[in-house]
């Protein structure tokens, strides 16, 4: 990691009221030079009167787009990057049976590719300067979440593939940490698609109202704040952590039972409340 200039940190998926927007003012505060990234730099605009904070319009499903975001960061640092997180997230929520593919594929290109077109682009900054790359996962990815499966799967996705890359980086100099989250104060559920009735011969339309509750969040009502989980994590990422981080309400507990608990009983937990219960086999 270079320590004859300051150190730098680009973080995807900025846009306010979000973690990637806390996480942008804590690294600020620790004199690193941020650039912050959205796909909608209006998204941002309360960061831009920060000391050190750079705003970049990134689409991270765009290759133009990402290549555009690599040389301007290039030309800004001598081409090095000391961190980079990997934040922007997309949340699409349905029955599996009753998925739209179309919006499912929307979700795993933002959630899974994004990750990896991102990583792989800004990998020679990355490794000119011995940083570390931040994947954003989830505990939904160590569960298995009725009415949550395929964002689930999206997390699970960039769970592996992150712990792949810190070793396929390792011998590059380049720590990877894979971030656990809990439940945070975010904004994901506001920017999720608009959640859609479920088809009238859904066999699952009988659980319906509970499945639009979870697609609001509002079904959890413990949530780390924001600038709480943006700390520790950037306290995290600072001290050299390596590996898994669990961060941000109940993820401790459910690593703990997703590790320990029997899977009998951890099914019937997960699925207490979800209107799984109302659900009859047909005839």
């Amino acid at each position: 990691m270079t320590t004859s200039s300051k150190q730098s940190v680009l973080i995807t998926g900025c846009s306010e009221g979000g973690i990637g927007y806390a996480l942008a003012k804590e690294f600020q505060s620790r004199g690193l030079h941020v650039f912050a990234t959205a796909r909608t730099k209006s998204k941002m605009t309360s960061l831009e009167d920060l000391l050190g904070v750079t705003l970049l319009s990134l689409d991270v499903t765009s290759t133009s787009s990402i290549a555009a975001a690599v040389q301007t960061v290039k030309l800004q640092t001598d081409g090095r990057l000391t961190y980079l997180v990997n934040n922007s997230g997309s949340q699409y929520l349905s029955p599996i049976l009753d998925a739209d593919i179309d919006m499912a594929k929307e979700m795993f290109e933002v959630n899974v590719w994004g990750v990896v077109a991102v990583t792989k682009a800004f990998a020679p900054l990355i490794v000119k300067d011995k940083g570390t790359v931040v994947n954003i996962a989830s505990v939904a990815g160590c569960l298995n979440p009725p009415w949550m499966g395929l964002y689930a799967a999206s997390k699970s996705c960039v769970a592996t593939i992150s712990e792949v890359l810190r070793l396929e980086m390792k011998p590059l100099g380049v720590d990877v940490v894979t971030v656990i989250t809990g439940a945070i104060e975010t904004n994901l559920f506001a920017n999720a698609p608009e959640q859609q009735r479920l088809p009238e011969d859904s066999l699952y339309k009988a659980a319906e109202e509970k499945i639009a509750l979870r697609a609001t969040g509002k079904d959890v009502t413990q949530r780390s704040k924001r600038e709480d989980f943006a700390r520790d994590l950037v306290k995290d990422i600072l001290r050299g952590a390596s590996g898994k981080v669990y961060r941000g309400a109940m993820a401790s507990s459910i690593r703990f039972a997703s590790t320990y608990i029997p899977t009998s009983v951890l099914d019937k937990i997960i699925a207490k409340d979800t209107g799984l219960d109302k659900i009859n086999s047909m005839e």
